[in-house]
């Protein structure tokens, strides 16, 4: 379970400068907090931040974003980086509706859904961040050719999910319902902690990949 009331993270978030206060000014002008025009992959609901950080090790010529809605978690995230700076990281603290507002047309790469809140009451759908509404969403931000990763150990939301890839218009460029047993969609896969937590419990792990 997902830690939500550690005492003055929020104050902490407030000081760290990882963390960008007001990320609406910088919507269409991301290069500038980067002071680059590198490429510009988010990730919505990065937890405690070991996915990103290991992406922007590996991949140094790509800015990461990361987008947490609980201080508590966002903090771990932020105190692993006071350890190993990457210069290519940021993070924002917000609901995941308001991304159209932090980020200009196009000006995403890549979007990266890890282990999203399954939301499973029906009356909830339209919040599951694969919802089609979210697609709405990634399309208003994303570059023509990018995409959408998104990985669960979730049957239920990945079998929605898939669903509502062809209801948004979108189109399915992969998926798998064992990730860890398909040679080709495995390959440079970065394990999240939720994701190690579940594989050791021997519960296969889905993925998708969306495009338009």
């Amino acid at each position: 379970m997902r830690l939500r009331n550690i005492p003055g993270s929020r104050e902490a978030i407030a000081k760290s400068r990882w963390c960008i206060q007001e990320p609406e000014q910088y919507k269409g002008n991301w290069h500038q907090v980067f002071a680059n025009k590198n490429p510009i992959h988010i990730e919505i609901g990065m937890g405690k931040g070991r996915f990103l950080m290991a992406k922007a090790k590996e991949n140094p010529e790509t800015n990461y974003i990361g987008i947490e809605k609980y201080s508590s978690v966002l903090l771990r995230a932020l105190q692993k980086m006071e350890e190993e700076p990457l210069e290519n990281i940021r993070f924002i603290r917000m609901e995941a509706e308001s991304i159209a507002d932090v980020f200009g047309e196009g000006e995403v790469g890549k979007i990266y859904l890890n282990f999203s809140d399954p939301w499973p009451k029906d009356r909830h759908a339209k919040r599951r961040l694969t919802s089609r509404q979210f697609f709405a969403r990634y399309h208003q931000i994303l570059q023509k050719e990018g995409c959408v990763e998104f990985k669960t150990d979730n049957q239920n939301l990945f079998d929605f999910s898939l669903g509502e890839v062809t209801e948004a218009g979108w189109k399915l460029d992969g998926h798998t319902r064992d990730l860890h047993h398909d040679e080709a969609m495995v390959q440079g896969n970065i394990m999240t902690e939720y994701e190690e937590r579940f594989s050791s419990m021997g519960n296969p792990i889905y993925k998708l990949i969306a495009s338009r």
